[in-house]
């Protein structure tokens, strides 16, 4: 982000005046003797391969985990269900105590195409700047200083085993240092959360006993892009929908067929234009009906984020913003509708002249509470077929082609669940903030995060509330190539954990 020195030397001294935890100052003090260690045992998790959809990758993963934690005295099992990769589950039990907490991350990662990645993205590398700022590849230094504007870039590097290896370095801090704990602790790390938790549930409803607890700290997602930590309520539910449109049964010459034969492509185009208008506001019918108002805590939290809008614009080269210009912290508490991939024919070097024979897009609805993701999808599908198109679930044969001047293939994904919030008014609300701002300085409150996360499901199944406690710098490019962590965000991130868990 372009801050200013001044502003940034006054962000960073609020902060620091403000950080009174014992624990955090204690694990900033361990970890300053210690940091080459930390990136070492890191990078080394870094290093494995880890989509959930890879069994025997992603089991080695779970036997990392497992053995991160057992070293640092946690007493570890694997919670399994047929079909998934196991949730790493972890146990610290403090005589005496009354209140146990939960802390979830995730350890599996986004799929990737390798091709696109300066540097293979499970051999992390150590920066002197950010990539597109002409960042080189340099060695951990032997000593000396490490620069916490230095950065790792891997798969997985912010989203999600940062906070695997902060809460690690959080509990040799506390250890060493003697530092009481006053909860009996608990760890829950999932092996398909990039994949949509499609088994959590199961293994939620399967463990119910052994996860009973106080709260969940949600440890996944980046702090404000202020750079200020952020401590937040809810996360949007999502709903993700593919929809191919067809013309002729192959490709055509585009000067033979041209202004004749109908092109899927530019019925694509039309189609997906006809639900947002020029504004970026989604036109389709009740798309915004249900949305639950927020509180008035919630909306004080809203107005006193920091803006930083004007700042992200020349960050991201934007000349304009929709929805009439709203803050960006306003409009994650309404649902959005995001094309996030199209595909027809050919582009490039590989372009030809022809009338394409399908054109295919895949759309992400992000949800607020008060709208499912069964409810979105079927507004999305009445629109569809507001549009004039008959609609199918499988490809369609010649006989349907034929009977119907326009036909799309329609497939809701499964995986989709629904938004969810937990009030900032709570007892144990008001505890984390408190514990967060004392550790991080003033922390942002924010009721919603843009990102979705499953947390109906622990909400929904163990009736517990859930919060997010997110350590990863905002432009870590999560989700694309060239994921990375600012080692600050890691920096701090372990002195947050450290507070949490001596709460």
């Amino acid at each position: 982000m372009k801050t200013s020195s001044l502003a940034l030397w006054l962000a960073c001294a609020a902060v620091a005046s403000a950080q009174t935890n014992p624990a955090a100052l204690t694990a900033r003090h361990w970890r300053e003797s210690h940091e080459r260690a930390i990136l070492a045992e890191f990078m080394d998790l870094l290093a494995m391969p880890n989509l959930a959809r890879d069994e025997a990758a992603i089991r080695r993963n779970a036997a990392a985990v497992s053995a991160l934690l057992e070293k640092r005295g946690v007493k570890t099992r694997l919670l399994e269900v047929p079909g998934a990769p196991p949730v790493v589950f972890g146990e610290i039990q403090t005589p005496g105590a009354t209140r146990t907490l939960i802390f979830y991350a995730h350890y599996d990662g986004q799929p990737l195409d390798p091709k696109e990645w300066a540097t293979p993205p499970w051999q992390p590398v150590l920066r002197n700047r950010p990539l597109d700022k002409g960042g080189d590849v340099i060695p951990v230094p032997s000593s000396g200083r490490i620069d916490p504007e230095w950065r790792i870039y891997a798969r997985s590097a912010s989203d999600d085993k940062a906070p695997v290896i902060a809460i690690a370095a959080a509990l040799d801090a506390l250890k060493a240092s003697g530092t009481a704990l006053h909860s009996n602790l608990k760890f829950v790390f999932e092996g398909e959360e990039e994949a949509g938790s499609p088994h959590l549930g199961s293994i939620l409803q399967k463990y119910k006993d052994l996860l009973g607890s106080d709260v969940w700290l949600i440890c996944d997602g980046p702090v404000h892009q202020s750079r200020r930590q952020q401590i937040v309520f809810g996360a949007r539910g999502i709903a993700t929908i593919d929809i191919t449109l067809y013309g002729p049964n192959h490709e055509l010459h585009s000067g033979h067929y041209g202004n004749w034969a109908p092109n899927p492509a530019m019925m694509l185009a039309r189609l997906l234009a006809s639900m947002k208008d020029d504004d970026g506001r989604v036109t389709i019918d009740h798309f915004y009906d249900g949305i639950e108002p927020l509180s008035e805590t919630e909306k004080r939290a809203v107005a006193e984020a920091p803006d930083v809008d004007r700042d992200l614009m020349g960050e991201l080269w934007l000349g304009r913003t929709e929805n009439g210009g709203k803050k960006l912290v306003e409009l994650l508490n309404l649902p959005s509708l995001n094309v996030r991939g199209m595909s027809s024919a050919r582009t490039g070097a590989q372009a030809s002249n022809v009338i394409p024979s399908t054109a295919t897009a895949s759309i992400d609805i992000r949800l607020v509470k008060g709208i499912g993701p069964e409810a979105a999808a079927q507004r999305v599908i009445a629109h569809i077929r507001s549009q004039g198109y008959f609609i199918v679930e499988g490809d369609p044969d010649r006989e349907t082609r034929m009977a119907h001047p326009k036909v799309a293939r329609v497939t809701v994904e499964p995986g989709g669940y629904p938004a969810a919030r937990t009030s900032m008014d709570l007892p144990i609300s008001q505890l984390v903030l408190r514990t967060a701002d004392a550790a991080r300085g003033p922390v942002v409150r924010l009721p919603t995060m843009g990102g979705s996360v499953p947390l109906f499901m622990i909400e929904q199944i163990l009736q517990v509330p859930t919060i997010t406690t997110p350590i990863a710098n905002h432009d870590n490019s999560q989700h694309s190539f060239n994921e990375n962590i600012r080692i600050q965000n890691l920096w701090d991130g372990i002195e947050l954990m450290a507070a949490l868990l001596a709460m």
